[in-house]
């Protein structure tokens, strides 16, 4: 394959674009811009509608002395594809091109993305010079929308771990990308009845794992303290005295709220859902209510010591500790409920959301 390749493609705006690829694409840029196309933001050529009709033969004699060889898809642009599914997808959605001219920058994607199906592997796998994001603005969820490798039509989609889950990659939880058609309204239908769900029932099992981890953490430290209170000594029988003691502590609480700030970040989205009357456990309410308060003190801590005046350790500790407490001695109560309410969502799907312009903006995770 040559070092750098131009890819032609047919817009429902600008007639013709091309995406520019290889390690050596700035020799691309070059013969693409002698040829008369024009680069916007997102790194796509648009041959303007008042170039000579001879400009696509030109760019290929031009290409040849720049070492670039030129391909013409069959397919549609990618924007316009991105784009059309977007606007029918229920909510606000944007549509975004990224471009990834270099290899490596396609590799780039591979820790980003939460998916255990077709779209992971391809990535891992196939070359795939250019995709679309799609970005739910109100929700924050971002899918990756691809050409399907290998194959004359149809794309994959799936999504980009969500936001605080970002170390999820390989995980199983990860939800399973799909296969969209090359028909706009199908493919929509398919990503808001299928992936759409799947995708939150995902996020929910994920954010539920994180906290029970965190929890068991802070509890397998807790005894650990407990015992060297208890008995006064190090791990291998020294005594301690009562400066040791005292850093011992402070040291299991700096780590038990940092641990702690899994829960602060994941556990509001997910106690919200619970109903404990509607679940075997109704006698779960009270419980329930502690934690939810036992958390609102905890954000109101976090918040004070992120934007606030700097407080003091000893006083954070001494406010933090009394939420953890009650999260580690009520915090299955909250896990068995959220295990009940995982979400079955199934939104109707929006037939005449109106259009959204295709922006260039990309992702804040990847910059190229």
């Amino acid at each position: 394959m040559a070092e750098a390749q131009i890819v032609l493609s047919h817009s429902r705006e600008s007639e013709i674009v091309a995406v520019a690829t290889g390690e050596q694409y700035p020799w691309a840029h070059t013969a693409l811009a002698q040829s008369g196309f024009q680069r916007d933001d997102d790194g796509v050529w648009h041959l303007p509608a008042h170039a000579p009709e001879t400009t696509v033969v030109d760019l290929v004699t031009c290409a040849k002395r720049h070492r670039t060889s030129v391909h013409t898809s069959s397919r549609r642009f990618i924007g316009d594809a991105a784009r059309d599914l977007a606007r029918l997808l229920p909510g606000q959605w944007h549509a975004s091109v990224e471009i990834y001219s270099r290899p490596a920058w396609q590799e780039d994607l591979v820790p980003w993305i939460w998916d255990s199906g077709e779209l992971g592997r391809a990535l891992q796998t196939e070359r795939v010079p250019y995709a679309a994001t799609l970005t739910d603005t109100v929700q924050g969820t971002t899918l990756l929308f691809i050409e399907r490798p290998g194959r004359q039509l149809g794309y994959l989609v799936g999504a980009f771990a969500p936001k605080g889950l970002e170390e999820g990659y390989g995980d199983s939880h990860a939800p399973h990308s799909i296969v969209l058609p090359p028909f706009p309204g199908r493919a929509a239908q398919a990503v808001t009845d299928r992936y759409l769900p799947a995708y939150e029932q995902a996020v929910y099992a994920r954010r539920t794992t994180a906290i029970a981890a965190a929890l068991a953490d802070i509890r397998s430290e807790h005894d650990t303290w407990q015992a060297v209170i208890a008995s006064g000594r190090y791990s291998d029988a020294a005594p301690l005295n009562a400066a040791a003691l005292g850093s011992i502590t402070e040291e299991f609480l700096d780590h038990a709220w940092r641990r702690f700030l899994t829960v602060v970040d994941h556990a509001p989205r997910l106690i919200d859902r619970c109903r404990p009357a509607d679940s075997p456990w109704p006698e779960d309410a009270a419980a329930l209510s502690r934690l939810a308060d036992a958390l609102s003190d905890a954000e109101t801590a976090l918040d004070e010591e992120v934007h606030g005046s700097p407080v003091p350790a000893q006083e954070r500790r001494a406010r933090a500790w009394p939420a953890i407490e009650t999260w580690l001695a009520e915090g299955e109560i909250f896990l068995r409920q959220a295990r009940v309410s995982t979400p079955h969502r199934r939104p109707a799907l929006a037939g005449s959301a109106p259009v959204r312009p295709l922006t260039a903006a990309r992702p804040a995770h990847r910059s190229h």
